[in-house]
């Protein structure tokens, strides 16, 4: 698929502010499935100094700096990419598909990040490993029929539901809710994979879905590292293996290094901020049947 995506925020200031250092997660990877063939970024105002820096998960990221007061600040990011779909895993692992739970002492050093458990004490969700086990359980310990399940059950236990504020739920919050965002539900398959072994980091993008929205979103899902298959996306709140359909933004081990912008202002008290979001997206060619 190769299509153009223009992904615009504004944010207006009821009175002047001084803008802090920001942090952009808006280009698309450009390697692996996925390649980059066009990327703009407008800025107003303009930043005093803005560059780019590799993150640890190998993506792009900028970073911009400001000087001067305003009372508008706003960001349009604006692609070109063109997708493919990944080999099939079942080709790509043969028969050496990974049996659970996975030996964390045969996996690169480099992964470990991506098996941390995400509570504040570094352990596993209680809930996640419940889950976990549940979708072991008939899955003759294989790696691809345990994914399966685990979105067969996320998808049954928790309706998905759009959220836009706040930050990803732990596990066990939205097993409890029984309803969840998408980053809310990727969160739960990202930790519920850690407790088998399975390394598995937070996306974010955009998922072009057929047929066409009224408008798009931002979208989250789950990568998880099959030793053999290298890294593939999940999409619990969507059909499970991603297609070519899916644009990578960002991936990181913690969901909010995944945010599209983050940054602070400073202004005088009582000042107000509105933000306002606009995502456009165009399919230029779709892919083969």
């Amino acid at each position: 698929m190769r299509a153009r995506v223009t992904h615009s925020s504004s944010y207006s200031y009821s009175a002047p502010v001084l803008l802090g250092p920001h942090r952009f997660c808006l280009k698309p990877r450009g390697h692996g499935f996925q390649h980059l063939i066009s990327f703009a970024l407008q800025i107003s105002p303009e930043p005093s100094r803005l560059y780019p820096l590799v993150a640890a998960s190998g993506d792009e990221i900028l970073r911009g700096r400001f000087s001067g007061e305003t009372d508008q600040f706003t960001v349009t990011a604006i692609s070109e990419v063109e997708t493919q779909s990944a080999p099939l895993l079942q080709a790509c692992l043969e028969e050496n598909e990974p049996h659970l739970p996975y030996p964390i002492g045969r996996l690169n050093g480099d992964l470990m990040g991506s098996l941390q458990g995400w509570l504040p004490n570094g352990q596993h969700d209680p809930a996640a490993i419940d889950v976990a086990q549940e979708a072991l359980m008939g899955s003759d310990q294989r790696a691809l029929m345990f994914l399966q399940q685990l979105v067969d059950i996320i998808q049954d236990r928790v309706k998905y539901t759009q959220r836009h504020i706040g930050p990803a739920w732990p596990a066990g919050r939205t097993l409890k809710e029984r309803v969840g965002s998408c980053r809310d539900l990727a969160m739960l398959m990202v930790e519920a994979c850690r407790c088998v072994g399975l390394p598995a980091r937070f996306v974010s993008g955009y998922h072009l879905v057929e047929p066409k929205p009224e408008r798009y979103d931002l979208h989250a899902w789950a990568e998880v590292y099959l030793p053999g298959a290298g890294w593939r996306g999940f999409d619990p709140s969507g059909a499970g293996i991603i297609d070519d359909r899916y644009i990578t933004l960002a991936t990181s081990s913690k969901p909010d290094l995944t945010a599209a912008i983050t940054g602070s202002f400073s202004g005088p008290p009582g000042v107000e901020s509105r933000f306002e979001w606009s995502i456009e997206a165009e399919v230029l060619e779709a892919c083969a049947a």
